[in-house]
């Protein structure tokens, strides 16, 4: 693999394999049972000193120093010794409770240390400090002059630093924000070197110096304590910078690992203060003055060529301090205002230099822009300078030459070359690096350093990659940072994907002579590709046009299943073409070899990518899917795949042909594909990419909210003047009670005319938005504890009515009308999402988020008819969700789209795809035309007058609106009678078919002039719906069709995030145009599939046309799901723009009851909504009031014993199974079916996939084909079941050792709140019950008997008993007894249908179970099964 070795990648290939190794037991190995309660040393500690007091432990010097700090430094701070601690909870029940102002360095270093365990943990930190915040101030100040002691050692004061930096990362919080503000004001810029250098800023930014005399004056009216605190901030970041120039210009061998380690961590935190506006605003500057970035580079540690994290680390921070924005206002610079930035900074160094140095410069001042911006030729020029003359144009250029004496920072010739160079030379900006990245990856981008290293994450050394956090700089800043990340994960997952095959297929021999000797069902042997096409380049292109190839797939030892998914290849899916070699022979060691996983070891030479054109028979001729009404097709041996293979890499590859080099593709003799959803990332990073170059802008009045800066209530509708008086919410209230009962706290007056009370539809009329007044500026005198009590703000509203237009004699033309009863948190939300601007939901589990969303369409589709609506959500199911409660509303179908492959899933009976509704227009067409023709007959008009819409239309114009016209000005009259307007009704034989009598005898002359207006709306609605329908009549090329349906027809699109990020720029490119956006599960969304959908459209007049964005979500869920540990964690990919919105203050609106569960059930997962409450159904409903037949509890946590001597296993990597577990799992099920339960009301979930197939594997063992038992509605991870719900859910938690990846509150919630009805919870109690995160639920479940309670003679369906009521109890002791009780259970119904038992009995027991198979979650597929895992016959419980 000659390109992998080349250069800095296979240093740091190994050295990350190494770091691999070393370290994934340290960052893995997580806690066990015994390291918390066994004979561990601080285990014993924790028990002695705080865990089982009752009281506030008073904290001992003594052990904190001796038993606690010196054991820590024993292990060199081992992170699996400060998991122990962290997991005995040491800040929270011992460190900060027994904190003092007196407390000691060691006190103080061990609170940092755990809330740095605590944030590579991903838990809550600072929340643990908001009791005190005073002594928190006091715990910061005084870790702030520790990370300035150079008394400490290294490694310690490396600990500090990223202590602050989670600080930095932490600003949302405001006990944070407080202490990290005054370290990043104007008061440091009192360290730039000279007056100038501040006047020059001040000359740039004029009201910046209103704020240096602010501080100025505060400095000297200060007393000696406030002045020592303020001459501390303002030069604590300076002295940090010095120290951090000593340690890389003058570290030795000794202390080279730790200052090197020390240094990475300032890097960092000065890339954390660079990448947010807050805090840049004046370090930019201080970083500029100090030279910062020339003293990295020219420093050995720098040059050293093993410090490749360093380097890239560096270049992030180079990236970030050159970034193209004003650093005041935080405006991007455009091309032209850098340009014009950087020419002015040019002109200047060559009048200085001329005027200084003529005759050495002379050349400089010529010199074009080009040339002096280009750094070689810059060079030269400055080499016609000596030393001191060079040190002089520095001072000129108003660059720094003076540091203190006592710095190791090497101020020589090279230095302040440098100085001049960085400051001048034309450096390319972020869209043009990002305009060159590759997003097909090859074998040397997957295995570059950066790559390896951030698979080798533990959470010990910072990474060379972006965060996504509170803030950005810009629009640009934000979408480069997701390019970024989101191409790193992306490539991640290929490179992991590629192993998996080149290991699978276990290849054999080398160059011709290889062979494969295993098998993948997602690769093929081929033979080289033939290139069969080269394109001409296109202008202004140096690449051809495409490259097209040919490859032949002997298809003809594949299964069916598995040829079939080759055959189904679509166009522009990317497969990968692979040259694989076998390996020589690894010679043993110390009995085993170490596992290959890295490309090289596996054999993987060489990586292209292509995309797919067409797939081919072996006749050449394309594939069309035939049917086979007699089982699969007869058995082909070939299949051609037409490819276009990557133009840039194929350049590339060609040119290294020409000098000498073998040829990649002669090579090749794999292809490689993966499965769909997987494989879909060359078009979103397309599209983001195409966002970064096209400077596109949020909506105006959401920019700055989106950014993190200014008020973050700003995008709400009560501060947008555009905001509406009054709306229209039509069937939103279901009577005039429930409309008092919706608005608490307001007033509600009729409108004048009206009576005190009635009927809906409602007109809300809300009062004019008052000018905001400029806040009165509080009295300086003001005591600190006076607090302001805001005075309530009484609202008065008024109501008016209207009568809704009759539409119609037919029942089908009633409208479709809400029918719940929202409740008053509901309200607000759909008033919110009406009115324009921004709205977030916060949804907890079963509190009516979809509802609540369905209710804002319509309103909003029924009283702005000229707008158009983009639905998007996370998943198929989730949008199917949506969609079928739309579709149930009085929404016209036609103006519905469902755009994407999971419409196949909708279950509705009219199909909502593009091609359906196309489909479905022509359908439509054909009986709206029949109507014309009957309303020909009514009016015995000649001619084919219903042949197409055109000649319908000419009918309209001739015959019925003349007729109506003349009727309709006959009957107004006053002295028109009712008879007469009955006799004279020019369309009484059309109606004819209509309920009868049309005119009821009795009715009055309005109800009648009512019955006729409608009559002709139903006519009126046949014309104008062909009117629709005559584009699709004239156009005749079906993806024209599909189009105009998309920008013209739909008025509600609907579509997952990751349709629009792969459609983006073909849906942009097509016109359309949307005013709203509604987002269902937006905290399970990235930040950038958030924002894609958002710009699905062209800007109008420099910004997107936006006027609502809806986001209902809850991020105390689960959030986005992301793979790799450092893209989760550290770079913190898996965040929502949902969760960002709640983090920066935004307004929310949370849905505050729940509709779902028992509410005892609700009290598991309650204390996480502390203002959760019930909605009457779950308290008065029968269901929810009995309890669950045969089992004592609605919910009960069952403790489960290890199975013949095993807990939980691990066979793979992640793959983690607990067979105890499954089989107590399946013999609950057994238990429920034998009782009666409908198997289609039970689910059964579990926290790993590993576990999942064992439980499928063990139904299928015991379940499957057996009337008696069938299977569950589904088996599925918790993850894959967010959204989803059933009366009684089976979860089964898996881990014995130690709680890993639960410990997560947010996955246990979604877990506690899947069961409606019953919730039977499996696990092992020691695991869990000690858990700080998940006590507030544990001490609810293990307030029950932790071993499962039966209730004996109940069946399901005939019990009374209600959930509170005692009954006779057998306990089962474990998982055989368990077994046992079932098997009984099961001869004695057997016996019972042999002897011919009650009919009734007999059907409850096999109700439902005509079952094909279990159900999955919605990733799995056929592919999946490759490592399953099945159970054997003697490991089966009988």
């Amino acid at each position: 693999m000659e390109d992998i070795k080349q250069g800095d990648g296979n240093s740091a290939q190994s050295a990350a394999t190494t770091a691999q190794h070393s370290d994934f037991s340290s960052m893995h190995a997580r806690p066990t049972v015994a390291d918390l309660s066994g004979e561990n040393h601080f285990a014993q500690v924790a028990r002695k000193n705080w865990l089982n007091s009752t009281k506030t432990p008073k904290v001992r010097p003594l052990v904190v120093k001796e038993e606690l700090w010196d054991e820590l430094e024993k292990s060199g701070f081992a992170y699996s010794s400060l998991l122990v601690l962290e997991n005995l909870q040491l800040l929270e029940r011992y460190l900060w409770q027994g904190f003092t102002e007196d407390a000691s360095n060691h006190h103080l270093l061990l609170l940092a240390l755990m809330v740095n365990v605590k944030r590579r943990e991903n838990l809550a930190s600072w929340e643990h400090f908001t009791s005190k915040p005073e002594d928190f101030s006091i715990f910061f100040r005084r870790i702030l002059s520790m990370t300035v002691d150079p008394s400490h050692p290294t490694e310690i004061r490396t600990h500090l630093i990223s202590f602050i930096i989670g600080a930095f990362q932490s600003l949302d919080s405001g006990i944070v924000r407080k202490e990290c503000a005054p370290l990043v004001s104007i008061s440091m810029w009192l360290n730039l070197h000279s007056d100038s250098a501040r006047q020059e800023l001040f000359e740039q930014e004029p009201k910046l110096r209103k704020a240096w005399r602010a501080s100025s004056k505060r400095f000297e009216s200060g007393d000696d304590e406030l002045k020592a605190r303020l001459r501390f901030e303002r030069s604590w970041l300076y002295t940090l910078i010095i120290d951090f120039f000593d340690r890389l210009y003058n570290s030795s061998r000794d202390t080279a690992k730790d200052n090197l380690a020390y240094c990475e961590r300032f890097i960092e935190l000065l890339t954390d203060l660079q990448s947010q506006l807050p805090t840049r605003r004046y370090v930019n500057s201080l970083l500029r003055d100090l030279n910062v970035l020339p003293a990295i580079k020219l420093s050995p540690m720098y040059t050293d060529e093993d410090n490749g994290l360093f380097r890239d680390l560096f270049n992030l921070l180079r990236h970030f301090t050159y970034f193209p924005i004003q650093d005041q206002t935080g405006r991007q610079l455009s091309k032209l205002e850098y340009d014009q930035e950087h020419y002015a900074a040019l002109a200047k160094l060559q009048r200085v230099g001329y005027a200084a140095f003529n005759e050495k410069l002379t050349l400089l001042a010529l010199a074009h822009y080009g040339s002096v911006g280009n750094r070689e030729e810059l060079e030269g020029h400055l080499r016609s300078l000596d030393d001191p003359e060079l040190v002089e144009l520095c001072s000129l250029m108003g660059l720094r030459t003076e540091y203190p004496k006592s710095s190791f920072l090497v101020r020589d010739r090279p230095f302040f070359t440098e100085v001049l160079v960085s400051v001048h030379e034309r450096r390319p900006t972020f869209k043009d690096a990002i305009r060159e990245m590759r997003i097909l990856p090859t074998e040397r981008i997957l295995y570059e350093g950066t790559f390896l290293r951030n698979e080798s994450y533990t959470g010990s050394r910072p990474l060379a990659i972006p965060k996504l956090n509170l803030q950005y700089l810009t629009m640009g800043d934000f979408l480069w940072r997701s390019f970024i990340l989101y191409r790193c994960e992306s490539f991640y997952g290929i490179r992991k994907d590629m192993e998996d095959v080149a290991k699978r297929m276990q290849p054999r021999g080398k160059g011709v002579n290889s062979k494969f000797t295993g098998f993948s069902r997602m690769a093929v042997p081929i033979s080289k590709p033939a290139i069969v096409d080269v394109a001409p380049s296109r202008v202004g292109e140096d690449h051809p046009a495409h490259v097209r190839a040919e490859v032949i797939l002997d298809v003809s030892r594949l299964q069916f299943p598995v040829r079939k998914e080759w055959e189904s290849l679509k166009p522009d899916d990317i497969v990968f073409l692979l040259a694989v070699e076998g390996l020589e022979d690894v010679e043993m060691r110390n009995g085993h070899h170490e596992e290959q996983n890295t490309g090289e070891e596996l054999g993987l030479r060489k990586l292209r990518c292509a995309s797919v054109v067409q797939v081919q028979d072996e006749n050449g001729r394309p594939l069309r899917e035939l049917a086979h009404a007699n089982g699969p097709p007869p058995r082909a041996r070939q299949r051609r795949l037409i490819l276009h293979l990557d133009a840039k890499q194929y350049k590339d590859d060609m040119d290294r042909v020409a000098q000498g080099r073998p040829d990649v593709y002669e090579n090749i003799n794999l292809i490689v594909r993966r499965r769909g959803r997987e494989n879909n990332f060359h078009s979103i990073l397309d599209s983001i990419r195409r966002l970064t170059l096209s400077d596109i802008p949020a909506p105006t009045w959401l920019q700055d909210v989106f950014l993190g800066y200014g008020d973050p209530a700003s995008a709400t509708y009560n501060r947008l003047p555009n905001r509406l008086k009054s709306i229209d919410f039509r069937d939103t209230f279901l009577d005039w009670q429930h409309l008092i009962e919706s608005l608490p706290g307001k007033s509600i007056e009729p409108h004048e005319d009206l009576q005190s009370s009635f009927g809906p539809p409602y007109v809300v009329s809300f009062p004019a938005a008052e000018p905001e007044a400029m806040p009165v500026r509080p009295s300086k005198k003001r005591r600190r504890d006076q607090v302001e009590v805001a005075q309530p703000v009484h609202e008065s509203l008024h109501v008016s009515t209207y009568k809704p237009p009759n539409t119609g004699p037919y029942p089908g033309d009633a409208p479709k009308l809400n029918r719940v009863r929202f409740t008053p948190a509901q309200i607000e939300a759909i008033t919110s999402g009406t009115q324009p601007g921004l709205t977030v939901v916060v949804g907890p589990p079963g509190t009516g988020k979809t509802d609540v969303a369905t209710q804002i369409i319509s309103n909003i589709y029924h009283d702005f008819p000229d707008q158009r609506t983009l639905l998007v959500a996370h998943s198929n199911q989730a949008l199917n969700q949506l969609f079928q409660k739309i579709v149930a509303l009085d929404i016209d179908e036609r103006h519905l789209l469902r755009l994407g492959h999971g419409e196949e899933e909708l279950e509705t009976e009219a199909s909502f795809s593009k091609h359906g509704r196309v489909e479905s227009f022509l359908e439509r067409r054909e009986w709206y035309l029949a109507e014309v023709d009957r309303l020909a007959k009514n009016f015995g008009a000649p001619g084919a007058h219903g042949s197409t819409c055109e000649t319908a239309d000419y009918f309209n114009l001739v015959y019925v609106k003349p007729a109506w016209t003349g009727y309709w000005d006959n009957v107004q009259s006053p002295d028109s009678s009712v008879e007469q307007i009955v006799v004279e009704f020019p369309f009484k034989h059309y109606f004819a078919n209509a309920p009868q009598p049309l005119f009821p005898p009795n009715a009055s002359r309005e109800e009648i002039l009512d019955i006729v207006r409608g009559c002709y709306r139903h006519v009126e609605k046949i014309f104008a719906e062909l009117e629709d329908i005559r584009p699709f009549e004239i156009l005749r090329n079906p993806r024209d069709k599909a189009n105009y349906l998309l920008i013209k027809e739909a008025r509600i699109i609907a579509m997952t995030s990751t349709h629009a990020a792969m459609r983006r720029q073909e849906i942009a490119s097509l016109g359309f145009h949307y005013d709203n956006v509604i987002m269902e599960e937006a905290a399970q969304i990235t930040e950038i599939e958030n924002f894609i959908p958002l710009a699905l459209q062209n800007p109008q007049d420099g910004e997107l046309p936006l006027k609502r964005i809806v986001l209902c979500g809850d991020h105390l869920q689960n959030s986005p799901i992301i793979q790799n540990l450092a893209f989760r964690q550290y770079a913190n990919l898996e965040q929502s723009l949902f969760l960002r919105l709640v983090r920066l203050g935004v307004p929310t609106i949370m849905l505050d009851q729940q509709g779902r569960a028992r509410p005892s059930i609700a009290t598991l997962y309650k204390w996480r909504y502390p203002k959760l409450g019930n909605l009457p159904n779950v308290l008065s409903s029968r269901a929810f009031q009995l309890a669950n037949p045969g089992l004592r509890y609605p919910y009960q946590f069952i403790n489960v014993p290890d199975y013949k001597g095993k807990g939980e296993v691990e066979p793979t990597p992640h793959f983690i199974q607990n067979l105890g577990e499954a089989e107590y799992a399946v013999a609950l099920f057994m238990y429920m079916r034998l009782l009666g339960y409908p198997a289609s009301k039970v689910s059964i979930l579990t926290t790993y996939a590993g576990q999942r197939a064992l439980i499928k594997d063990v139904l299928g063992h015991r379940c499957k084909g057996n009337r008696l038992f069938g299977l569950p509605r589904i088996v599925a991870t918790v993850d894959k079941y967010q959204g989803e719900q059933n009366d009684y859910i089976i979860l089964s938690l898996v881990r014995t050792r130690s709680i890993g990846y639960l410990r997560d509150i947010r996955r246990l919630t979604v877990a506690l709140s899947r069961a409606r009805l019953g919730l039977y919870i499996l696990g092992r109690r020691s695991v869990f019950e000690s858990c700080f995160e998940l006590k507030p639920a544990f001490d609810v479940l293990l307030s029950r008997p932790d071993k499962l309670s039966l209730v004996t003679d109940e069946l399901f369906g005939e019990t009374t008993r209600t959930e509170d009521q005692d009954a006779d109890i057998a306990t089962m002791e474990g998982v055989e007894h368990l077994g046992k009780y079932v098997y009984e259970m099961t001869n004695a119904k057997v016996e019972q249908l042999k002897a011919g038992g009650k009919k009734g009995n007999v059907q409850l027991a096999v109700e439902d179970v005509k079952m094909d198979g279990v159900g999955v979650d919605e990733d799995e597929d056929e592919g999946e099964r490759e490592d399953e895992v099945f159970v054997k016959d003697d490991e089966v419980v009988e």
